[in-house]
C-alpha cells in the first residue's frame, strides 16, 4: 500500500484574466517572471525543499505550455515512481461530467487521485503567489494544535483588508470568526490561500459540499469546518508574499527582484527556486552597450541600454535602442532606435525600429480601466509593433499590427489594439470566399459537361 503522510494538491487553472492579454493564451501560472522563472516554479519549489514529494496539479485553462514546462517534474526532483507531480485536468465522466467550477470543486473531483495515497494531511495551495514557504513547520504547527484545518495568514495594511479573506483568531491563534472579503473586516489578518487540512476533515466536507454550484474553500468549505465545530487555527507568516495578479502587482514584484538589497532573494543557496531551463548561449553584451540594475537571461544579446529591468531568456536589445522600468519576456526583438519606457512585452514579440513606449500624460484605458492600469503598456506574445510608431500609458496591444492601425503613428493613452480578432474574422473571410469559388467553380465544370 502506498501511504503519504502530506501530499499537495496546486491549483493551477486560473484564467488569470486580471492580467490581460498576458494570459490570453496561457495559464496565469506559466506567465514568465523574474527572466528565466515561471510562477509555478515558486509554490513547486517550496514543496521539494519543504519535503512534499507528491504533487498534484490541478489545470484547466489554456494548459498547453504549462504542462510542458512541468513535464514529469524533472527539475523540481518531482519525477518518482511513487508519488511525484501528476497533472490533473477535469476528465470525462459516466455522470454529471463538468468543468472545475470551484477551487473545492476541483478537489472534490480529484478525490481517487488523494485517497491512493492514503494521507494523513493534504495541503492545498494556488499557483499563482511568489513566495518561499516552509510547509513542514506548517505541517509541525497544524499538529500542535490538533487542528483540523490550518490556514496560513498574514497581516495586511487594515485599508486594504476587504480583499482579502480575513480571519478573527483568539490569544491561542484558534479561528473565532471567517469573513470572506469583508466590507468592514474585524482583523487584518488575510488568508493567503494556503490551507492544511486533516484528511478525514477535508473528504467529509468535500463529501458534503459536492451539490453546491461553485463550491470554493474560502465561501464554502471553511465556513462548513467553522460552522461543524472543527478546530480551525491561523499559521501566521511573517515572509515575503505577493498576489501578481493584478498587471501592477506583476510589475512591481518583478521590479523588487533588481532592487540593491532585494526583499525576495532568489540567491539563497538553503532554498533554491527551481525552473525548466533550455539550453542556451551565454549572454552577450556589446562593448557600446550600457546596463544598470537588471537581470538579463541566458542567450540575450544586449547592443542598446537597458535600465531597471528585467530581460527574459534570448531577448535581442539592438543598438541604439533603450529599454526603462521594463519586462521583456522571452525571444523578443527590441529594434535599433526603439525607446521602451514602462512597459511589460510578452514572449516572441517584435518591436520595430525608432518606436517609442510610454509617452505622453496617463489616462484612463477606455475598455478594461481597472486591467490595464498604473501607467503600463502591456503586449501580448507574438505581436508585431511596426516602426516608427508612439504609444501612450495604460494601453494594451495583440497580434500583427501595421502602419495603418496607428492614426498619425501615435496610439494615444488609454487605447487597446486587439488585431487577433481582427486576424481571425479575415481568415474565416478567405476561407468561406474560396470554398464559395470552389463550389462556382466546380458548378462551372458540371454545366460545361452537360454542353
Amino acid at each position: 500500500m502506498i501511504k503519504k503522510e502530506m501530499i499537495a494538491m496546486l491549483l493551477a487553472g486560473g484564467q488569470g484574466s486580471r492580467l490581460g492579454v498576458l494570459t490570453s493564451k496561457v495559464a496565469k501560472p506559466a506567465v514568465a517572471f523574474g527572466g528565466k522563472y515561471r510562477i509555478i516554479d515558486f509554490p513547486l519549489s517550496n514543496c521539494i525543499n519543504s519535503g512534499v514529494d507528491t504533487v498534484g496539479v490541478l489545470t484547466q485553462y489554456q494548459p498547453l505550455r504549462l504542462n510542458s514546462h512541468i513535464g514529469i517534474g524533472i527539475p523540481w526532483d518531482l519525477d518518482r515512481n511513487v508519488g511525484g507531480v501528476t497533472v490533473l485536468p477535469p476528465y470525462e465522466k459516466v455522470e454529471n461530467t463538468e468543468w472545475y467550477t470551484g477551487t473545492a470543486n476541483a478537489i472534490y473531483q480529484n478525490l481517487t487521485y488523494m485517497e491512493s495515497f492514503h494521507p494523513d494531511y493534504v495541503l492545498i495551495l494556488s499557483g499563482d503567489h511568489i513566495y518561499k514557504m516552509d510547509y513542514e513547520v506548517m505541517l509541525d504547527f497544524h499538529k500542535a494544535h490538533n487542528a483540523d484545518v490550518s490556514i496560513a495568514v498574514m497581516p495586511v495594511p487594515t485599508e486594504e483588508a476587504s480583499r482579502f479573506g480575513i480571519v478573527v483568531t483568539d490569544e491561542n491563534g484558534r479561528i473565532q470568526e471567517f469573513q470572506e472579503k469583508p466590507a468592514e473586516p474585524k482583523s487584518n489578518l488575510a488568508s493567503m490561500g494556503i490551507y492544511i487540512f486533516s484528511w478525514n476533515a477535508l473528504k467529509d466536507a468535500l463529501i458534503a459540499l459536492s451539490g453546491q454550484s461553485g463550491c470554493d474553500f474560502g465561501k464554502h468549505v471553511i465556513p462548513y469546518c467553522h460552522e461543524k465545530g472543527e478546530t480551525l487555527v491561523a499559521y501566521q507568516f511573517n515572509g515575503y508574499w505577493k498576489d501578481v495578479g493584478t498587471l501592477g502587482s506583476y510589475w512591481e514584484a518583478n521590479m523588487e527582484l533588481i532592487d540593491i538589497i532585494p526583499e525576495f532573494n532568489l540567491y539563497e543557496e538553503f532554498w533554491k527556486i527551481y525552473t525548466k531551463n533550455d539550453i542556451l548561449p551565454p549572454q552577450y553584451v556589446s562593448a557600446d552597450s550600457v546596463i544598470e540594475r537588471c537581470l538579463i537571461g541566458d542567450g540575450s544579446e544586449i547592443y542598446g541600454k537597458a535600465y531597471n529591468s528585467i530581460i527574459g531568456c534570448g531577448v535581442v536589445i539592438e543598438e541604439g535602442a533603450v529599454v526603462r522600468d521594463s519586462i521583456i519576456m522571452q525571444n523578443t526583438v527590441i529594434k535599433a532606435g526603439a525607446d521602451i519606457y514602462k512597459a511589460i512585452i510578452a514572449e516572441n514579440v517584435v518591436v520595430g525600429e525608432n518606436v517609442k513606449m510610454g509617452v505622453g500624460e496617463e489616462v484612463p484605458n477606455r475598455l478594461k480601466p481597472s486591467v490595464y492600469a498604473f501607467g503600463l503598456v502591456v503586449v501580448g506574445e507574438n505581436s508585431v509593433i511596426p516602426a516608427n510608431v508612439s504609444i501612450g500609458k495604460n494601453t494594451a496591444i495583440t497580434g500583427v499590427t501595421v502602419p495603418e492601425d496607428y492614426p498619425d503613428g501615435y496610439l494615444g493613452g488609454g487605447e487597446t489594439l486587439d488585431v487577433e480578432n481582427r486576424s481571425a474574422q479575415n481568415r474565416r473571410e478567405t476561407m468561406e470566399r474560396l470554398s464559395s469559388d470552389m463550389i462556382n467553380d466546380a458548378g462551372q465544370e458540371k454545366a460545361g459537361d452537360v454542353l
